[in-house]
């Protein structure tokens, strides 16, 4: 008999959430990124994605590029604490993985990942994922990505008594993904900055091919409590992909632009306090009218505080449920659109209003975009 995913009230999710989620006790202003954990996808009796002549399997190509990953950073920063959730071929759990980099109180989490075409070999590229719920049907979570998503979620299946360790959730199953759409991820600003780090130092090749950044509901970003992404990084499907991801150089290649986007990502990171930034901040424009959400445009030279309750690579569409109603006020940074809820001219305006939002959206915080720049202050 099927097992169904019965739907979760809120403060059912809540008290979920917090009694299989450990929040490591560290402290919440982190000077520096000192801990990142590497995770090999699949292993052991659980091989992965496999070539069409059976020669390569997923598990070894994400070992191999992980190991050398490892070395790298190692050897680039011999400060940073370097942990792979598997350095054999042997099988890990998913949550098993994600309470790796939550036991050790990781700042990162990057799972490594090879993608497959069902039918055909066309498909190639990388492509990287944080964790999240596309907002618009069509996309993402009820498109494209759905059967990565079960194929990749899939493994639970191997799983001892899966029914009860993952509450009935059916990796095969569109409707037990609705779960993801009930909580919100503090880390998620980061995990999106980091991936558009790995999608732009990944172009130097061999798989030159960007697919592009996505939010997907893959359940090891889930439960893991720190900027996570999952990297796929080529198809083994494909002729000249699988030829490079074979390639000693190749592998080097993957590993050695991974360490580039780790580079940019911790040097960003360590100047940032957590909850000021003592960096330079990003310059923000306004995006055009349009879809976006109806806000007061501000004086450009003015100052304003607002709550940030989102950043996404994505653009919301005019009056979308996420914003409940409230006033918001879209600005474009880099490749992400970040959204601002409730814009006021004064902090203490700003802090009573987060009063009323905060509840509403766990992890949320009050920015200050002051001309060209936007600053994060609580």
């Amino acid at each position: 008999m099927k097992t169904c995913f019965r739907p979760i009230l809120l403060l059912e999710a809540a008290l979920f959430l917090a009694s299989i989620v450990p929040i490591p006790a560290r402290a919440q202003d982190r000077l520096k990124l000192s801990t990142v954990v590497i995770d090999p996808g699949h292993g052991g009796h659980d091989s992965g994605c496999i070539s069409r002549d059976k020669k390569t399997y997923e598990k070894s190509l994400t070992l191999d590029i992980s190991q050398r990953f490892a070395r790298k950073i190692r050897e680039a920063f011999p400060d940073v604490k370097v942990i792979l959730t598997r350095n054999e071929d042997k099988y890990v759990t998913l949550s098993g993985r994600a309470d790796i980099a939550n036991n050790a109180g990781a700042d990162l989490f990057v799972s490594i990942h090879i993608n497959a075409q069902d039918k055909g070999t066309s498909a190639n590229g990388y492509s990287i994922h944080c964790l999240g719920q596309s907002s618009q049907k069509g996309n993402d979570l009820f498109g494209k990505n759905l059967e990565l998503c079960k194929r990749e979620n899939s493994v639970i299946l191997l799983e001892d008594d899966y029914q009860t360790k993952y509450q009935g959730f059916d990796p095969s199953d569109p409707q037990s993904y609705i779960f993801f759409s009930l909580m919100q991820n503090a880390h998620l600003e980061q995990s999106l900055v980091f991936a558009s780090d790995i999608a732009d130092a990944m172009k130097g090749g061999p798989i030159t091919r960007n697919r592009g950044v996505s939010q997907d509901p893959f359940w090891v970003l889930w439960r893991t409590t720190m900027p996570s992404v999952l990297v796929e990084v080529g198809f083994i499907s494909n002729d000249k992909d699988l030829a490079a991801m074979r390639s000693s150089d190749g592998r080097d290649q993957i590993a050695g632009n991974l360490l580039k986007a780790f580079t940019t990502f911790k040097n960003r990171y360590d100047h940032s306090t957590g909850s000021t930034s003592s960096a330079k901040p990003a310059p923000v424009t306004e995006a055009k009218p349009g879809n976006a959400p109806a806000a007061t445009d501000p004086q450009k030279g003015s100052t304003v505080y607002g709550i940030q309750v989102l950043a996404t690579s994505r653009r919301m569409s005019s009056g979308d449920s996420f914003f409940k109603g409230y006033e918001a006020l879209e600005l474009k940074v880099g490749n992400l659109y970040k959204y601002l809820l409730l814009p006021e001219d004064s902090l203490e305006k700003a802090r009573e209003r987060f009063k009323e939002i905060s509840p509403k959206y766990p992890g949320c915080f009050i920015v200050k975009k002051e001309g060209e720049t936007l600053t994060r202050i609580h």
